[in-house]
């Protein structure tokens, strides 16, 4: 997945981004110094919700071919408007940690009958993997929630063998609660970046590399 980005040379940032663009700054142990970028807000926005946090980009433009993850968003707390962006370069010979949201696929018999609600107790998973083999999310399929007592440890998810989890495994990621039980979710306003098509409204962590 690619993002073309042009160098940032000290151009006024508010006429910056009312011609469309954000700005943003590119920063790893590999670079000698930070890069000051920018890039259209409506193409990073797209490839921000296929890319989330987890999955590498590659910045393209003069003079620039970097992988990165997303590493931060800044958000104008009143319009919603992305404001800056920051990038973490990142070496496809070096492993890297970030956390990898949870999301759930399929339908519970057990909600279908309206015996029960799953309910999700861990959105994000933490991993370890090279930046190109980092998974989008990790998939836990429900339609084989059944019971009351069915319960989906961190053990149970099905992921590649070039990701490593580094969650406590004996940690459940959902269980299944009556739905007199079921806590009611407060709604989370819409921004204009939403979070990473996973269940849960917590964000996950930024990458870092591994030492």
């Amino acid at each position: 997945m690619k993002l073309n980005v042009n160098i940032r040379k000290g151009e006024d940032l508010r006429q910056m981004r009312k011609e469309g663009n954000v700005p943003a700054i590119m920063y790893g142990k590999h670079l000698s110094a930070p890069v000051s970028v920018f890039c259209n807000k409506n193409d990073f926005i797209k490839k921000f919700k296929q890319a989330g946090y987890s999955t590498a980009l590659t910045l393209e433009g003069k003079g620039i071919e970097e992988l990165v993850l997303i590493q931060d968003i800044q958000v104008d707390p009143v319009s919603d408007v992305v404001l800056h962006i920051d990038f973490l370069a990142v070496s496809k010979n070096e492993k890297v940690k970030t956390e990898v949201p949870v999301l759930l696929v399929g339908e519970s018999p057990i909600e279908k009958l309206g015996e029960g609600k799953i309910q999700l107790v861990k959105d994000f998973v933490e991993v370890e993997a090279f930046p190109q083999d980092l998974p989008h999310d990790i998939k836990v399929d429900i339609s084989t929630i059944a019971s009351l007592n069915d319960t989906v440890f961190v053990k149970d998810l099905n992921v590649s063998d070039k990701v490593k989890i580094l969650d406590d495994m004996e940690q459940p990621i959902l269980t299944v609660v009556t739905l007199a039980e079921e806590v009611e979710e407060t709604p989370v306003a819409a921004t204009e970046v939403a979070a990473t098509p996973a269940a849960g409204t917590e964000a996950a962590k930024p990458a870092k590399p591994t030492k």
